[in-house]
């Protein structure tokens, strides 16, 4: 049976940023991730500027793929309030298509092998992983990195608990043309959801919303429902009116669970949005994507070298770290939806925010991170 140091379960942001962290420092790596690249997704492609340190490190230059740069926050409720505000550290907007086909060539080249098929089974036996593929291929490995995204067949086999529950949202998202602002994000919330609006690469604007599944269902299509539901607030009326959809159709994926997911399952490390997933109106689930991976992949790197006693030893601190750094973004995130999908407590919130605009820093602040440093564990 073939085996590798480290297996990681999903090629996507988190995935992939451990791959490249892991691989060079000489540790073999093999990625299955089941979909080619370059590939979009549903996803709102705003990176805190946090995580900029820590790439740098690992010699990931975004750079390189002409992203736009943000730092200005405009909010908006239902009836079409508005507040606006700089972001502390900014950010910058960046296609999946384009990030994650850039990460995938990044892993490759530093050693790292990315296999192209489904994983069907992980099996923990004797202190190893067995990783079967649904093509057959079966392979062995010490540690395994589930990164495998929002919601996956595997949780479903896991039987992990946030699976058993159903998901009232909906996540809708597009690129479009148009005239808008290359330093803004956009937050505007809707009858039962909310819409996050920035530029990408390339002077496209990504256009991705959260919609309540019960809202949307009494509609007979798409269109119906942006016309009748999202366009309500006059801020995302301008928008669909004024811009023009360029993806060849709006992507969509359903049964998103923002319920709390354990971070360490079956003594797998979970990453990303496999850990836990933030609301997308706190813009920050790309930037907590890649910083689970760092703390992953430096733990991991410590168990490898023998410097962590125990795999008990592994878990308990890959626990600590997740709640330390990421259990208060996601309260603050669920109290912030919640919060939101009440229109007359909103505008009353946002009547405070506009009067009182430290108390949005302070709301931005519960919701990033401070910027990563870029210590990495060495192999000596």
């Amino acid at each position: 049976m073939e085996t590798s140091a480290v297996i990681i379960v999903g090629g996507g942001l988190a995935g992939l940023t451990s791959a490249i962290h892991l691989s060079g420092l000489g540790f073999t790596v093999t990625v299955f991730e089941k979909n080619a690249y370059p590939k979009h997704k549903v996803c709102g492609e705003y990176i805190s500027n946090e995580v900029l340190p820590y790439l740098n490190s690992l010699k990931i230059n975004l750079n390189e793929l002409k992203p736009t740069y943000i730092s200005k926050l405009h909010l908006s409720t239902t009836g079409g309030r508005n507040i606006k505000a700089s972001l502390p550290l900014g950010g910058f907007g960046i296609t999946r298509y384009a990030l994650d086909n850039f990460l995938f060539q990044k892993a490759v080249a530093s050693g790292c092998l990315v296999i192209q098929e489904t994983v069907d089974n992980i099996v923990f036996a004797e202190d190893f992983f067995t990783v079967t593929t649904a093509e057959g291929r079966e392979l062995k490995s010490e540690i395994v990195l589930g990164a495998f995204g929002k919601r996956s067949a595997i949780d479903q086999k896991m039987q992990r608990g946030f699976i058993k529950k159903k998901s009232p949202w909906l996540a809708v998202k597009a690129h479009y043309t148009g005239d808008f602002h290359n330093d803004v994000v956009g937050l505007h919330n809707f009858k039962g959801g909310y819409c996050g609006v920035s530029k990408v690469e390339n002077n496209k604007t990504n256009i991705c919303y959260l919609a309540d599944y019960d809202t949307f269902k009494r509609y007979k299509n798409l269109e119906e429902y942006q016309e009748k539901v999202v366009s309500k607030n006059p801020n995302l009326k301008v928008i669909f009116e004024t811009m023009t959809l360029v993806s060849e159709k709006p992507l969509t994926i359903s049964q998103i669970s923002f319920a709390k997911k354990n971070a360490v399952e079956n003594h797998i490390l979970m990453i990303g949005d496999t850990a836990g997933l933030i609301h997308p109106l706190c813009g920050n689930g790309m930037a907590m994507a890649i910083h689970s991976a760092k703390i992953a992949s430096n733990l991991v790197t410590k168990y490898l070298k023998k410097e962590l006693l125990s795999r008990q030893e592994l878990e308990d601190l890959y626990n600590q770290e997740w709640n330390h750094n990421f259990r208060q973004r996601l309260r603050t995130g669920r109290w912030l939806a919640s919060l939101l999908q009440k229109p007359k407590l909103s505008d009353v919130t946002l009547r405070v925010l506009k009067a009182f605009p430290f108390l949005l820093s302070a709301i931005i602040n519960k919701t990033h991170g401070k910027p990563l440093n870029k210590n990495l564990e060495y192999v000596h």
